[in-house]
């Protein structure tokens, strides 16, 4: 009797173990959304697996005949369930990220911040590059990391880029510094930052591949799922003379705030938008088919919004076809 106890312990822990071994390189987490009643039936509370070393590989272009976009462009589509590259054109080439460059901020944010951390500007908050989006911080402003996240991902503001960078890193410097080693500890070692928004800056580069790699990182963070869905957001933050201002803004996301439209039978959960004179037109999206498998979608260096939006569809496609 005691022997065969101790036998099928030994089977059960050999069991165990195997499975470990063979099931146990990615770990899975529920999205939680908070959606409008008009998208709720199509971007629900999900769960998504993502993978700690189990990625996909693209070291060579991927099923490019199959698809018509630019030469030109860097483009990945990645089937995060099989691990598997549907596309790949360009993805290892140096790129302008533009503000894609954001993901990673708030990547580096999350995992060393926390989201009740009041966050005050300094000096360094402004941005002077014409036409930069901003919400307008002046020195002495004050706001949650939690504020300050949404405002970077839904509306993509350069100046709560800085905010961010200046209190979690200590300097925007320092916190670069911390964006770089990042890169380099989840294999994008193609990809160099100079500073937390992506305004155009000497030796800022990523490569469409590496930008994959940063988006399933990030997505280990329900907040980071949440926001990327979010179609408008509005919050209150102190001004330095301790009075509070409003802001609203809305999504840079076509596929989310409406002006364009998935592909039958794909439902895109949210992404992140990037927009320069030298990057082009940039955008990388979480979306799911009908099965609710997910997938990371990015095109990098497109000419304008409109083509953008097109190239996109047309990859998304390659989902169902």
């Amino acid at each position: 009797m005691k022997c065969t106890s101790k036998f099928f312990r030994l089977i059960t822990l050999i069991t165990v173990v195997a499975f470990c071994l063979s099931g146990c390189s990615y770990f899975s987490y529920s999205a939680k959304y908070s959606v409008s009643s008009s998208t709720a039936d199509a971007r629900d509370s999900e769960v998504y697996p993502t993978f700690a070393s189990d990625i996909c590989v693209a070291n060579t272009d991927v099923n490019q005949d199959s698809l018509e976009i630019g030469d030109s462009l860097s483009a990945g589509l990645f089937d995060l369930n099989s691990r598997e590259t549907l596309f790949a054109q360009n993805v290892n080439d140096k790129a302008l990220p533009a503000s894609l460059t954001k993901v990673m901020t708030a990547y580096v944010a999350l995992k060393y911040g926390s989201l009740d951390q009041v966050l005050v500007a300094g000096s360094d908050v402004y941005v002077n590059e014409s036409g930069a989006q901003k919400v307008g911080l002046k020195e002495g402003d004050r706001m949650t990391l939690d504020q300050a996240l949404r405002l970077l991902l839904i509306y993509s503001a350069n100046d709560v880029a800085n905010l961010i960078a200046s209190n979690i890193g200590g300097s925007i410097d320092g916190f670069v510094d911390m964006m770089n080693q990042e890169a380099i500890n989840i294999g994008a070692t193609n990809s160099h930052f100079q500073n937390p928004h992506g305004l155009q800056a000497e030796d800022h580069y990523v490569t469409a591949y590496d930008m994959y790699l940063i988006f399933n990182a990030a997505m280990g963070y329900d907040t980071f799922q949440e926001i990327i869905n979010m179609k408008e957001y509005s919050t209150s933050y102190q001004t330095a003379s301790g009075g509070t201002k409003d802001v609203s803004v809305s999504s840079t996301n076509g596929f989310v705030n409406g002006n364009s439209k998935a592909p039958s039978g794909i439902t895109v959960i949210g992404g992140k938008t990037g927009t320069t004179t030298a990057a082009g037109h940039c955008l990388i999206l979480l979306a799911k088919d009908g099965n609710e498998n997910p997938y990371i979608a990015v095109i990098m260096r497109d000419t304008d919004s409109g083509t953008l939006y097109k190239d996109m569809s047309n990859l998304l496609s390659e989902i169902t076809n």
